[in-house]
């Protein structure tokens, strides 16, 4: 059984199953205590850290935190202060891949239709490493997102332009589930970090590496 081929799909249509899900794992996170949230982001923060020393150079795009994601502008403040550059994604029109501008405390931030800022100007911007927020992942090493398509157009974009960013999942361990049921829109993470520790993704499958 291949990755793309996890096994039968749901009885109700796939769209329906996907946004039933994420609205149970949307509801199961913002439910969560606010010291268990702060513990998890702490314990996400130290894991980042540990495997992926790196982060202190080169281009990082992450999100701002929406609906109690996890929150990685703690830890990229320190890596600015190591020399990175800090990246945030810019919707630019429906169905089109994202961009990425610079981003800093102090630079000017506009607002797009959930209200989640991005940065107002700057020019278009390659990231080496993708700080990605999840729904919800699969041992697969897919990802459950919004349901927008966005971020998988936008590395199936960058990849035709040859550039293949790392992409690291951050998630709170809640929103792992059997399967996402993926299909061949569906682009895996490389990584997947909770307050657990640290997934890779080999030979299609995510393993644990602590």
């Amino acid at each position: 059984m291949s990755a793309l081929d996890p096994g039968p799909l749901p009885e109700t249509p796939l769209a329906e199953w996907r946004s039933a899900r994420r609205g149970e794992l949307i509801r199961a996170r913002e439910a969560m205590d606010p010291d268990v949230l702060m513990a998890t982001r702490l314990a996400i923060d130290r894991h980042l850290e540990r495997a992926f020393p790196d982060l202190r150079r080169g281009a990082i795009a992450f999100c701002w935190p929406y609906r109690n994601e996890y929150d990685a502008r703690h830890l990229l403040a320190q890596a600015r202060q190591g020399g990175a550059v800090t990246l945030m994604p810019v919707v630019v029109g429906k169905a089109r891949p994202l961009i990425f501008r610079a981003w800093k405390p102090g630079d000017a931030l506009a607002r797009g239709t959930l209200g989640i800022p991005y940065p107002a100007a700057g020019d278009d911007c390659v990231p080496d490493t993708v700080l990605l927020p999840v729904v919800g992942f699969d041992g697969g090493g897919y990802r459950l997102g919004y349901g927008g398509g966005f971020f998988d157009r936008t590395l199936e974009a960058l990849q035709a332009r040859g550039i293949r960013p790392r992409v690291i999942g951050v998630g709170h361990e809640l929103a792992r589930l059997d399967t996402i049921h993926p299909q061949a829109h569906d682009r895996p993470l490389d990584y997947m970090v909770t307050e657990r520790g640290v997934y890779a993704r080999r030979e299609g499958r995510f393993e644990f590496v602590g």
